[in-house]
């Protein structure tokens, strides 16, 4: 089984050039070829994964995208030039053990589409694993997810797979919505979790928000569910309080006259109205943007040497 390993780098020419020469190292009986997409990297990571390219022209595909789009959208922009029967997505910065690769790929062939990778120990600040928590309680609601499954970035996807999920073109890709929006044959096993070679996790809270957005309004209506629930808790719960109000009206001469309810009631509806609109606001601005032909990734350049089960022009129409 040829496979293809899809690496999104950002920022990461320290640790890059480091961990394809380990990849080959530790995975030199297994037919691998390996896609470096770089996301806008602001440091020289383009030029360093050209260079590597150039050393391993047959083995290492170079994607440069012209912007930084997300690692969704660089994972999807690799996945579309991976010539492998199987992909493995890994990150850049040698938290995921290169020969563990094995693990995930040999999980395949007991007839699963998806392998995730799970860790007895993960190396995330208390703030990524914070994160990490409440988006997997989101997913098991939203996707139903399994609840004992661990979203790993470190995942294993057979060729059905690869054909299925890169068929999505719109602007806000969620590869684990994608996952489970095709199939429900995913398996998991565990794999070692070390902390970072260098630098710090380019996951910010802006960019953990976009995460949880792409996954609330490309994959669930849901969202617009709690809204409307929401606006009719809050609707009865304005009745109360202006119930309250009349009747502290009648019994209290000495209370003040009319402002408790148009006060509980602007605040209140207000409230409301801003939160439905925001929501809908927020499935409208994704329908018109995926209308609207925003691309979910544009690449500048691709290089890739000559694979004999598929020649240069077929990669670069892919």
């Amino acid at each position: 089984m040829k496979t293809s390993i899809i690496i999104p780098v950002y920022n990461g020419a320290d640790t890059i050039d480091a961990l394809v020469g380990k990849l080959f190292r530790e995975l030199s009986d297994n037919d691998i070829e390996i896609v470096l997409v770089n996301d806008g990297s602001s440091d020289n990571s383009a030029a360093v994964c050209r260079a590597i390219q150039q050393r391993h022209t047959r083995r290492v595909i170079f994607v440069d995208l012209s912007k930084n789009f997300g690692e969704h959208n660089a994972v999807m922009a690799g996945l579309r030039y991976a010539r492998g029967d199987a992909a493995v997505i890994m990150d850049d910065d040698f938290q995921n053990p290169p020969s563990e690769v094995r693990l995930l790929v040999a999980k395949l062939d007991e007839g699963f589409d998806v392998v995730y990778s799970q860790y007895e120990r993960k190396h995330h600040s208390i703030f990524r694993n914070l994160g990490s928590w409440f988006n997997g309680i989101m997913a098991t609601i939203l996707l139903k997810k399994p609840p004992n499954l661990y979203l790993s970035s470190f995942k294993a996807l057979n060729r059905f797979m690869i054909d299925q999920i890169t068929q999505y073109t719109h602007p806000y890709p969620y590869i684990d919505g994608l996952i489970f929006r095709v199939t429900r044959k995913v398996g998991r096993v565990t794999v070692k979790h070390s902390p970072r070679a260098s630098g710090k996790s380019n996951y910010s809270l802006v960019r953990l928000v976009r995460l949880w957005l792409n996954m609330f309004t490309n994959f669930s209506i849901l969202p617009l569910r709690i809204a409307t629930i929401l606006g009719c808790i809050t609707v009865l719960f304005g009745i109360v309080i202006a119930s309250l109000a009349v009747y502290w009206a009648f019994t209290d001469p000495l209370a003040p006259r009319g402002w408790p309810t148009l006060v509980c009631a602007m605040v209140i509806f207000s409230g409301t109205q801003l939160l439905v609109l925001g929501v809908i606001g927020e499935y409208l601005g994704r329908l018109f943007l995926g209308q609207n032909g925003t691309p979910q990734s544009i690449v500048r350049e691709v290089t890739a040497g000559q694979d004999p089960s598929n020649p240069p022009d077929e990669v670069a129409t892919q």
